[in-house]
């Protein structure tokens, strides 16, 4: 048996699990499975591994993408440079962290902005908010982080006025906020300064549409869920697992 899952804390919201397993029926693999593998912390990892030891590869989501890090074995090189990991591929119980989420993002901001450079702003400085950072310095996007801290982002989110997210005309949620099945939440920021200029692109696929996203509709902006992007880097997955295995 060829077994293959996502790692994170809460997955009922998760699209991987089904992807997969029509991709597996499609291909008629009917010796490959997907699962889901919720863990309280991840030092639960160690035991998972030993106790499922035909897993040939893992996705990494909320919170683990860099908590995950020093269970790996090796890094690609776009992984070490975002300093997250979002896929793992597992051959013969040899870890190697990657990170598609950063060609799922880049892939989807293209699609949105076109040949358009705005500035831009990076809600949250988690480990989603990595591969965002490491597509707009490879696209040559000024760009500044907001965080809950001074350590880990450009500007707090108490800082965060209307003359900031007018000068900013793309806006990217990397937060959980909106995500199911907390749908009524959403990041703290004027949508009132926020036009038909504005391009806002959530990570967030569940719901199609968040309140962040609806509410920059509604001002006139352009919007994108992370539905792209999670194809995108779901299948830059299955290309690495193959090519390991």
């Amino acid at each position: 048996m060829h077994r293959y899952g996502l790692i994170g804390r809460a997955l009922s919201h998760s699209f991987s699990r089904d992807h997969f397993t029509r991709k597996f029926e499609q291909e008629g693999l009917a010796d490959h499975r997907y699962d889901l593998f919720e863990l309280d912390r991840i030092e639960d990892l160690p035991a998972l591994l030993a106790a499922t030891p035909d897993l040939r590869g893992l996705n990494v989501t909320i919170p683990y993408k860099q908590a995950v890090l020093p269970y790996l074995h090796a890094l690609d090189p776009v992984a070490a440079a975002a300093g997250a990991v979002n896929t793992i591929a597992i051959q013969e119980g040899r870890l190697t962290g990657y990170n598609t989420d950063v060609e799922g993002f880049r892939t989807s901001l293209l699609e949105l902005v076109g040949d358009a450079r705005p500035r831009a702003l990076v809600l949250g400085s988690g480990g989603a908010s990595r591969a965002v950072v490491y597509v707009l310095k490879e696209l040559g996007i000024r760009f500044r982080v907001v965080s809950r801290s001074v350590e880990r982002g450009d500007i707090t989110w108490d800082l965060l006025d209307p003359i900031i997210v007018k000068a900013c005309p793309l806006i990217i949620n990397t937060t959980p906020l909106g995500m199911h099945p907390e749908v009524e939440a959403a990041p703290d920021l004027s949508f009132e300064a926020i036009g038909p200029r504005h391009y806002l692109l959530d990570l967030i696929y569940n719901p199609a549409e968040t309140v962040f996203l609806r509410r920059g509709r509604e001002q006139g902006a352009r919007t994108m869920n992370g539905m792209p992007m999670l194809l995108a880097q779901a299948e830059a997955a299955w290309r690495i697992w193959n090519a390991a295995n």
